[in-house]
């Protein structure tokens, strides 16, 4: 039996010297297998050739019963294969899609954002704190614009008083957390971006660690405790703050960033107003176009600092009057004595 082992490998590596083709290698063992395997099912024990050849045909049946099912088991394997479609590449976080390309189109044409911009919004990380009157337009925006991951964090809910200027919020949504509002609006207005809603009060404890997890900060809040807490939680982090506030017919717009030499909200705000002097829009009203003015050049001015598109507000402060239809900058500096980013 050993013989004609030898024999039958001595035949494949001659085969495979030669480059002779698997098929007729196989042919010719195969040709060996079964002219033995007749050989002891037909010649006397006796025969000569029947024992140098084993002398007992169930070693060579057991033999070429387990090369048939090893390999049954590899053409099953191969034909399962082939059946299986290949996994799908995984796109790229930072790649456009074809419909993400149609979708910004209007973006990628202009000189300024291009494709390398809009793949820079793509892989961005943006948070607005408040989604209220400044918060509504500045998250449409961010949302239509293709900002990848979108934040938003308020504790309030969707009241009937503010849909008159609250554009993000509708009627069907009264009582709806603001944030879960928000988020139904911006997701279907964009599929292709990631919205983390946070139903809760921003408070010391968790806002430094909440900031670090994203690239630019918007604060469209309407308290002075909330507009300090975000500035001391920015210039802690090292993060862009785009901040607006507005009130009657009125609103002002900059961005804070000590970390590239621009002031902080404290700079220019050291001590919050005197008692009635910066009236709350509950307390005295807001035209409804207002906020949408200020919170879309909150999102205006963050897809400029996202993409290095243009001037943005660093150093500066842009004062919005809506009834007379003017505006003015101011030059706004650092001060060597603010309590909040002396040493930045």
């Amino acid at each position: 039996m050993g013989f004609v082992l030898f024999l039958m490998a001595a035949l494949w590596a001659l085969g495979w010297v030669m480059k002779t083709p698997i098929r007729a290698r196989l042919v010719m063992i195969g040709v060996i297998y079964v002219a033995v395997v007749i050989a002891q099912l037909v010649l006397p024990e006796t025969a000569e050739l029947r024992r140098a050849t084993g002398g007992d045909v169930r070693p060579w049946l057991v033999l070429g019963g387990v090369v048939a099912l090893g390999f049954g088991y590899s053409r099953l394997i191969t034909r399962l294969r082939r059946k299986t479609p290949a996994p799908a590449p995984q796109p790229n976080p930072d790649s456009l899609g074809e419909a993400e390309l149609n979708r910004y189109a209007r973006h990628i044409i202009l000189r300024e954002i291009g494709g390398t911009g809009q793949k820079k919004l793509k892989s961005a990380k943006v948070l607005v704190v408040g989604a209220g009157g400044l918060g509504s337009p500045a998250l449409l925006y961010l949302a239509a614009a293709g900002v990848g991951t979108i934040g938003v964090i308020d504790d309030d809910t969707v009241d009937g008083s503010n849909l008159q200027r609250q554009i993000i919020h509708t009627d069907t949504r009264i009582g709806m957390p603001k944030v879960f509002s928000a988020q139904a609006a911006m997701e279907a207005l964009n599929p292709f971006i990631t919205v983390r809603p946070y139903n809760r009060r921003l408070d010391a404890d968790t806002a430094e660690t909440l900031f670090r997890d994203y690239d630019l900060i918007l604060d469209g809040t309407d308290n002075f405790d909330t507009r300090y807490l975000v500035n001391r939680a920015a210039v802690a982090t090292g993060k862009p703050l785009i901040a607006a506030a507005i009130t009657q017919w009125e609103g002002q717009i900059s961005l804070y960033h000590p970390a590239t030499d621009a002031p902080c909200y404290a700079c220019v705000f050291p001590q919050r107003p005197a008692p009635g002097l910066a009236p709350s829009c509950a307390e005295a009203g807001v035209a409804a176009p207002l906020p949408g003015i200020l919170g879309t050049m909150m999102a205006n001015e963050a897809v400029k600092e996202l993409t290095g598109a243009g001037t943005g507000l660093r150093g500066r402060m842009i004062l919005w009057d809506a009834l007379h239809a003017d505006s003015r900058t101011l030059r706004i500096k650092r001060r060597a004595d603010c309590t909040c980013c002396a040493g930045v």
